[in-house]
């Protein structure tokens, strides 16, 4: 536990020196703690050193995970992965935030199944912002359709934008992403989310207006692999 509060310690340093450097005083960006493949019990020790907001990218791992640690209410599940239309009942019911929006079938799916009794599922369309065969996410032209569609789907919030960047190209995408978000703003002003950088680029992020950033090794250590 100790290690991973000061891992945490850490980690919130480093984010308020840089903040402090770029004059960010208000509205500092979210700092999600990534805890997949990570066990419950870590977690844990991550709440009780006062981290809120953890990022998960397996929908049964997620659903376990809340499941375990429904004892913390205040904990605020952020699902970052692909999503599979057969997977999203579990993130449906168990995240508050949605990250990877990819496509109008998966937000269907998760609206339609997203229970009465809990808040509007808060979603980012995630943007293929290098243009990599490999990765998901939708190519920067078709945001603001699919934005207009997510818009009416009563059980879904449009909150913003994400996005993973190839290596070695992460400026040139922060910066792609910041004017996509602020077009994104003119059409849907609430809209303000920009979830970008990771361990290994996210003060270029900060540079570039990002308002969450999403932190794993830095605080729970190397990740197991083998889990995945």
């Amino acid at each position: 536990m100790n290690n991973i509060a000061e891992q945490l310690g850490l980690a919130y340093h480093n984010l308020n020196e840089k903040c402090s450097a770029l004059a960010i005083v208000a509205n500092k960006p979210l700092l999600l703690a990534v805890s997949k493949t990570k066990p419950s019990s870590a977690i844990a020790s991550a709440y009780l050193a006062g981290q809120r907001h953890f990022g998960e990218n397996y929908p049964q791992e997620l659903a376990e995970k809340a499941a375990a640690l429904q004892q913390y209410r205040d904990i605020v599940w952020h699902f970052i992965g692909p999503l599979q239309s057969n997977k999203t009942k579990l993130v449906a019911e168990h995240a508050h935030w949605v990250h990877s929006i990819d496509r109008l079938k998966i937000a269907q799916r998760l609206a339609a199944q997203r229970p009465e009794t809990m808040p509007a599922l808060k979603v980012l369309l995630q943007i293929n912002i290098s243009n990599e065969a490999s990765k998901a996410g939708i190519a920067a032209t078709e945001m603001l359709a699919l934005a207009d569609e997510i818009s009416q789907l009563g059980t879904l919030e449009l909150k913003g934008l994400m996005a993973i960047p190839a290596p070695g190209q992460s400026e040139t995408a922060f910066a792609a992403m910041q004017t996509l978000s602020i077009k994104l703003q003119k059409k849907y002003p609430n809209a303000t989310e920009l979830s970008m950088g990771m361990s290994d680029d996210w003060p270029q992020a900060l540079r570039y207006g990002a308002t969450m950033i999403r932190l794993g090794t830095a605080i729970f250590g190397a990740r197991d692999y083998d889990k995945e």
